[in-house]
């Protein structure tokens, strides 16, 4: 499944929570828009550290939205790939594997101007 396959299963799930359960799902997406607002780090930085979390937490498809979410911020390729490396210092051997997808969302979501 490519980066971008995996952030359209996230937006039909999210807009399938939204009708079945929008209490839930509106509070989430509350929560996270605050968390997301807070301007003690910018934008960039902050989705540098949820590409961290998500290599840590093994999340394919939460690599996918926050390589695309560190990419529109301004962040660089290495930026992101450092942000995995941190991840893979923490978590270990098996963060390691999860730059595999890191790296697909990478080049499958950067310009390709900007491959480097």
């Amino acid at each position: 499944m490519t980066p971008q396959e995996r952030l359209n299963e996230i937006q039909q799930l999210l807009e399938s929570l939204k009708e079945s359960y929008p209490a839930e799902t509106n509070a989430f997406l509350t929560f996270m828009n605050k968390a997301e607002g807070s301007p003690a780090l910018s934008a960039a930085q902050k989705e540098l550290i949820n590409v961290a979390l998500a290599v840590a937490a093994q999340c394919e498809w939460c690599i996918a939205l926050h390589v695309k979410g560190a990419l529109s911020a301004g962040a660089t390729r290495d930026e992101i790939m450092s942000a995995g490396f941190m991840a893979v210092l923490m978590h270990g051997g098996p963060a390691l594997m999860y730059l595999t997808p890191l790296k697909n969302a990478v080049d499958s979501l950067l310009p390709e101007a900007q491959h480097g």
